[in-house]
This record gives structure tokens, C-alpha cells and sequence, in this order.
């Protein structure tokens, strides 16, 4: 079994759109039917975001941590626990591509660091085309590149339970957990083929994550 874990804390604007991408790469026919695990960690969430999930093929699980490392820890557990064999991680407020899955598992990889395309840079305001000709000039998107996202990140299950899986942070939990991966010795891709799309918000849940890392572009120069 191949599993999906989502964290999410109040995003009730996002995660119908989320899960309905996650739901069209599960049931692509070049997995030939293996069964996929969806799993949705619901984190302290005030708004919408549970009820929505529920009109979904998927499961939900409940905490009150606001830690996003924690809760990618309880969604790894939780597929682990239930036979899968892959992990797959992205977040609430992010659409993968229908391919996202079969393109993880073909590289023979135990880690696959994926990157993002960025969209709704409007949410900038007037920052929004400086942030992203900043992002465009800085960002890798291609092979070898280095980046860690929590937003498409996929990890063989053996490889994830010998690291000890996420550490509790409430920021850079992947990162944190690809550093050691890598140090343990495990084969990692670092590729552009598995697609991902994420949003530009520049205000996320949690300080020094994504969101804050493209707002400092609003200082740089261009």
C-alpha cells in the first residue's frame, strides 16, 4: 500500500482542491490498482477544514499540537501501521500532479525531494512581481537541485523508520529529516519529475517556513 499524508490546520479554503488532486494521482492506472491511503492530520483546526475532508476518500485524524512536525509523524505513523510500504507527503494547500505518485516510485530512490511551481503570487500585493522575479532567479527547478519541501517529499517506508521519522518542530521538520536521511546513507533523488503546485501565500501558519522564506524577497533587490 502506497500512503498520502496531508497536514492541515484551518484550511478550509484549500483542501478540497488538495485532496481532489491527491485522490486523481491515487487512482492512476499506472499503479495498477495498489491501494492508496489517504490520510489528512487535522491540527488544531478551528474553521471548516474536518468537514470538508470528510466529503473525501480519505481518512482524518485529530490533534491539537499546531506543530506540523508532530503531525506528519502521527500521518506517517498511522500509514505505517496500516501495510504501506511508500510514505508521500505534501501539504493543504497544494495540488499535485495526477502523475505525482507513479513518478515518486520511479526513480528507485528511498527519498525523493521534489520542487514546487509556485501560483497566487497576487496575495503579494504590491510585492508580488518583485517576489516572484526574485523566486524565479533563485529557485532550481530541475534536477540536482537541493531543495526540501514538506509539499512533495516521498520516502520509502524502511528508510523513514531507521531515521526515526519527523522530529517534532514546528518548522523545517523536512528538512531536519532529508539531513538525516542523507547522513544515514539513504539513496535520494533530487528531481523536478514529480509535480507539485503550491501557493504563494506570503503568511503561513507557522514563522520561517515557505511563506516567510518568499516574503524576504520583498527586500531583495530587483
Amino acid at each position: 500500500m502506497i500512503g498520502i499524508c496531508i497536514p492541515a490546520h484551518n484550511e478550509e479554503h484549500c483542501i478540497a482542491a488538495c485532496l481532489r488532486a491527491a485522490t486523481r494521482a491515487a487512482r492512476h492506472p499506472a499503479l495498477a490498482a495498489e491501494a492508496v491511503r489517504i490520510v489528512v492530520v487535522l491540527d488544531h483546526c478551528r474553521d471548516r477544514t474536518a468537514q470538508r475532508s470528510a466529503a473525501w476518500p480519505v481518512h482524518c485524524l485529530t490533534l491539537q499540537a499546531r506543530n506540523v512536525g508532530i503531525a506528519r509523524a502521527l500521518g506517517a505513523r498511522h500509514l505505517l501501521d496500516a501495510g504501506a510500504r511508500w510514505l508521500a507527503f505534501t501539504d493543504a494547500d497544494t495540488r499535485v500532479s495526477p502523475g505525482w505518485l507513479v513518478d515518486q516510485l520511479s526513480l528507485d530512490a528511498e527519498v525523493v525531494c521534489g520542487t514546487v511551481t509556485v501560483a497566487g503570487w497576487d496575495s503579494h500585493g504590491v510585492h508580488a512581481q518583485r517576489a516572484s522575479r526574485q523566486f524565479a532567479r533563485q529557485y532550481q527547478d530541475r534536477e540536482g537541485h537541493r531543495h526540501v519541501h514538506g509539499a512533495n517529499l516521498g520516502i520509502e517506508a524502511r528508510a523513514y523508520e531507521r531515521t526515526g521519522g519527523f522530529a517534532p518542530l514546528p518548522c523545517s521538520e523536512d528538512q531536519a529529516l532529508v539531513d538525516k536521511l542523507e547522513q544515514g546513507g539513504a539513496r535520494i533523488a533530487w528531481t523536478c519529475l514529480p509535480r507539485v503546485t503550491t501557493s504563494a501565500r506570503p503568511y503561513s501558519r507557522v514563522e520561517g517556513g515557505f511563506a516567510s522564506a518568499l516574503r524576504q524577497s520583498w527586500d531583495a533587490g530587483g
